[in-house]
């Protein structure tokens, strides 16, 4: 299989070109994960956006291993015939013992060749397997769970594929196989026991025990170490799964984790401490002018605000220029993802921006999806209210215009008392008699099926955040994801947090956070945890996060009043930053993008798969792996101008003019390329004795 590769990679503007290559023609890579072409969560994203970076590296020899969905087939995938002879016969072997097996390219960046298995076709062979998953590993897997019912069916597959792959090559080649959670896991198992020639690796995202206990409302973190692990998930019914996800553990060559933070809870659940950690990527789209992310904060904002014009019709006595739009986003975990100390820190800061009489206006939105059966009639009503005036205005402004026109033709200046007349009068009172409403702007976008019984709901009802005129935070839940051809809000995800000014992601349980990383390269601000793996990863970075509008909240060592309080004490913070010191730490947050891109991050990838092939072909590859030094990975200064926010102003009175502000010095290209000479370079990747990169772990 010969190898056709590039790889350059580019951490940082400023820094030196980080190049790295491999001797491994025959090698050949295999990632396999539930999630290919397959989205369920954020593992889909994790594969999806490193594929192209993947690619580059492994050439044709880079395959991605997945379920057949049909429907995802439909849009993502292209069938085509498998390019190589040997993967070619081992695709018809499987094809005519029972199986159905397809080949494609996923058409996503990069567009990598894909192989996808139908688990579904050959549940036939459910029982056998299961039963030879008992007899070698003595798991044992209940009937009624579907799920791992999948996770059976596809291991077995996977290793089918895997050892047939070695078989039909004339020379066995050298073989990674990638191995992403729980449910791609027991091919992993499957390989070492059948004692398979393949170097293994198996990522874990979240730990099933670690999502589990966190939704009990248990002190987590804190009590790592005192958990029976084996009590805790036979007593939550994934006694099954916890099996096949540790036993994964235990047998891959190599075993990483999203983040440090997960990394410690892998130690103590699974029992195994990892050995590098694989922090997640984004692709980035570096603009070639600074002012141009800018631009498309204010379109996306403009967006929003119609739809908040139409949402609270009849009540718009705030002012839309001095109004922040705050967000949280994400899967409907009310506690693990911290809906509710978002909810309760927005209650008290509604009572702070009231007795302070402040101008400022909050609005926060709340995206997560439920069960739900169709739009508010109330809601659709306000976005038709809207649209009915907006047309008004314009009848009344073309007559306007037609009658000034006409005056001027003639010669004369129009008299403005008779440019309106009756009619004109007539036509706008009715439209603003329509907007007369007697009940409150809804706080829920749709008709909930478990209206009584939803968190989110019962918490507004306790706290009292109705949308009032009194109240200076309002509140909108969408339990929907954002879809363009919405008759509600028509915008994507990325328009949408574009248009917000910062996002809040107080989270107890997050092995990494995609939703701050997503607002981080689109230049917007927001508010992670020292128990996320984003949170954390920044707080490792950056010196002064929150200068660079990263705020990160300590969930870990305090108690939850005392989290809430601090989130408060940020939000209250952010609203009294000037629309100037807003733009300047948009400026400064879209600089991280750098650190998120995979382009830095895909080098602990490509460490891993070394180490993995070292320690299953000891004869062909070397690995060398250094103790990690204080100097891993970037670290960013504080900014060297004007702080953005206004706790950490150098003006003596809380309360500044926007003059004020205009005489402060700030030049973003000047700091940010104070901020290039200053970021501390990453520590170079030692070499072993063939001149091949080493362990970049940190």
């Amino acid at each position: 299989m010969p190898l056709a590769r590039s790889l350059s990679v580019t951490s940082l503007s400023g820094l030196e070109e980080w190049d790295e290559e491999f001797d491994r023609e025959d090698a050949v890579l295999f990632e396999i994960a539930w999630e290919v072409a397959n989205k369920v969560g954020g593992i889909y994203t994790v594969i999806q956006t490193k594929a192209r970076l993947t690619c580059e590296e492994w050439g044709e020899n880079y395959f991605l291993v997945g379920p057949y969905m049909e429907s995802s087939v439909r849009t993502q995938v292209e069938l085509i015939e498998p390019c190589n002879a040997a993967l070619r016969r081992t695709i018809d072997k499987m094809n005519s013992s029972g199986c159905k097996v397809y080949f494609g390219r996923w058409l996503i960046e990069g567009s990598p060749y894909v192989i996808l298995l139908d688990v579904g076709f050959t549940a036939w062979s459910l029982d056998r397997w299961k039963s030879e998953l008992w007899e070698n590993c003595s798991i044992g897997v209940p009937w009624f769970d579907r799920e791992a019912n999948d996770a059976i069916l596809f291991g077995f597959l996977t290793a089918w594929l895997l050892g047939e792959v070695c078989t039909q090559c004339d020379e066995p080649p050298h073989i990674a196989a990638h191995f992403h959670e729980w449910l791609a896991g027991l091919g992993l198992v499957l390989c070492r026991q059948r004692q398979l020639p393949v170097a293994t690796i198996f990522t874990t995202h979240a730990t099933l025990l670690g999502r589990y206990l966190c939704a009990g409302n248990v002190d987590f973190y804190n009590n790592l170490a005192e958990f029976n692990v084996d009590k805790e998930a036979g007593d939550r019914q994934i006694y099954h799964r916890y099996c096949l996800e540790r036993a994964a553990v235990r047998c891959a060559h190599v075993f990483t984790t999203v983040s440090q933070i997960t990394a410690i809870e892998a130690e103590h659940l699974l029992k195994r401490k990892p050995d590098i950690v694989t922090p997640n990527g984004l692709n980035v789209k570096k603009f070639s002018a600074m002012h141009e992310f800018q631009n498309l904060h204010a379109q996306s904002k403009a967006r929003i605000q119609e739809f908040v014009r139409g949402h609270f019709y009849g009540h718009l006595d705030f002012n839309l220029d001095k109004t922040v739009f705050l967000f949280i986003a994400g899967r409907y975990e009310f506690s693990n993802k911290g809906a509710d100390i978002f909810l309760e820190a927005l209650a008290r800061l509604n009572y702070l921006l009231r007795v302070n009489h402040s101008d400022v206006t909050i609005i926060a939105f709340f995206i997560m999806p439920a069960r739900t059966n169709n739009f508010n009639v109330e809601t659709l009503k306000g976005q038709a209210v809207r649209k009915q005036l907006w047309d008004t205005a314009q009848t009344v402004k073309e007559r306007f215009g037609k009658k000034l026109y006409e005056s001027l033709l003639v010669g004369q200046l129009p008299d403005v008392s008779k440019m309106l007349d009756k009619e004109d009068f007539t036509m706008m009172k009715r439209a603003i008699f329509a907007t007369q409403r007697q009940c409150l702007p809804p706080v829920c976008s749709h008709n909930m099926l478990e209206d009584s019984s939803d968190p989110i709901l019962n918490c507004i009802r306790r706290i009292g955040l109705f949308n009032t005129a009194q109240d200076r935070v309002k509140v909108i839940f969408h339990p929907e994801f954002l879809s363009s051809t919405s008759p509600l809000l028509p915008m994507d995800y990325e328009e949408f947090v574009r248009g917000c000014h910062l996002g809040v992601f107080p989270s107890y349980y997050e092995p990494w956070g995609y939703t701050p990383a997503e607002c981080t390269v689109m230049g917007i601000p927001s508010i992670s945890t020292n128990l996320s793996g984003f949170g954390c990863f920044m707080e490792e970075h950056i010196a002064d996060p929150s200068a660079y509008g990263i705020y990160i909240l300590d969930r870990r060592y305090r108690g939850v009043d005392e989290s809430c309080n601090q989130l408060t004490s940020f939000l209250f913070q952010f609203c009294q930053q000037s629309r100037r010191q807003r733009i300047i730490q948009r400026n400064r947050t879209e600089r991280l993008s750098d650190l998120l891109d995979w382009r830095y991050l895909g080098r602990y990838y490509i460490s891993a798969r070394h180490m993995a092939l070292a320690k299953a072909f000891p004869d062909t590859f070397i690995y060398e792996p250094q103790e990690p030094t204080s100097a891993t990975g970037f670290r960013y200064p504080r900014p060297a101008s004007v702080p953005p926010s206004p706790a950490h102003s150098l003006h003596s009175s809380p309360h500044h003019s926007e003059a004020e502000d205009e005489e402060e010095p700030y030049d973003e290209d000047l700091e940010a390329e104070k901020d290039r000479v200053n970021i501390r370079q990453p520590f170079n990747m030692p070499e072993d004795r063939d001149g091949h990169p080493g362990n970049e772990c940190s």
